[in-house]
């Protein structure tokens, strides 16, 4: 837990690619999601959950559904030193509050979302969604400006970049030497029809799919469908899967004669050999990378400064 993030990666138990910095967007996706990574807990082990920093508004509202949801035997409130909207989660104000998704006590089940959405939410399967019984531990931090959030955004930005590197160094020799740019690297080949292919954060016309993953950051993911092509590609899914994704890689070219993406990715073979989907999310590759390559003679590739401002 100590230090920052980049400096002790490790390989989860499992993990979804959400593709977005915020889950503002899509609430029932995140919920979804946290759902589906809290299935594979077995309760041997003490869990800790970090939740998000969003606690105003919306934000407050899904922590609650989180709450409910998960049912920790704990929950850990930090408080801000001159800021006093969030209320204390205690076992009652979780009970009989509203939620995002969910009703407090009054109600016996979530609301309607329409064709699907969220209905699969009503309490079921043996959760007893009304009656939290958490033990509340409330901090009060004497800290000068905690939480000020125009900073933790800049910072959360560039952890988030350095997280990024660090996973990336994993392709670089772990023998002492020169650092190897990412142009030098041999990547994977794979076959548009070998995987499916899915932007997360946005509607990208069948005809442009190629430039927006051409250089991009993408989850390398295992949908349990067989991926079926009766062309050679490429496989487009019309809905954002929630599913197991088994680390990322960057899409360093696409070759349309050969129909191939080049993948440099540190996942080793034996787990790439699982991937049937490639997610493309709002993750951005770090400007470093694209304007720090070494050895280039005349314009660097992907990296332009001609361009309108007005667009």
């Amino acid at each position: 837990l100590p230090g920052p993030p980049f400096t002790h990666q490790q390989t989860p138990h499992k993990m979804v690619y959400y593709g977005q910095t915020s889950c503002e967007q899509d609430t029932e996706r995140y919920l979804d999601v946290v759902k589906y990574v809290f299935s594979c807990y077995k309760k041997e082990v003490p869990l800790i959950i970090n939740t998000m920093g969003w606690v105003k508004g919306e934000g407050l509202l899904l922590l609650i559904d989180i709450i409910r949801l998960l049912s920790p035997s704990h929950v850990v409130q930090m408080d801000v030193c001159d800021w006093k909207a969030m209320p204390p989660l205690t076992p009652e104000h979780v009970h009989f509050s509203a939620g995002l998704h969910t009703k407090g006590k009054q109600q016996s089940k979530c609301k309607q979302l329409g064709a699907g959405g969220m209905e699969s939410w009503k309490y079921s399967e043996g959760e007893d969604m009304s009656a939290p019984q958490h033990k509340l531990l409330y901090v009060h931090p004497e800290f000068p400006r905690a939480g000020v959030a125009g900073e933790a955004r800049v910072h959360s930005g560039i952890l988030r970049d350095m997280s990024i590197l660090g996973y990336l160094g994993h392709l670089q020799s772990p023998d002492i030497g020169a650092v190897l740019p990412l142009h030098s690297l041999v990547p994977y080949q794979v076959p548009f029809n070998a995987v499916a292919l899915r932007v997360i954060h946005t509607d990208v016309a069948p005809s442009n799919i190629m430039y927006a993953v051409n250089a991009s950051w993408v989850g390398l993911c295992c949908i349990p469908e067989e991926v079926r092509c009766q062309t050679d590609g490429p496989v487009l899914l019309t809905q954002t899967p929630v599913c197991d994704c088994l680390g990322f890689g960057i899409v360093r070219g696409v070759d349309m004669e050969k129909k191939l993406y080049h993948i440099l990715t540190p996942v080793p073979p034996e787990n790439l050999r699982l991937v049937n989907c490639l997610l493309l999310g709002n993750i951005a590759i770090p400007n470093c990378v694209l304007v720090g390559q070494q050895g280039i003679e005349g314009e660097i590739p992907y990296v332009t400064s001609d361009y309108n401002y007005s667009i």
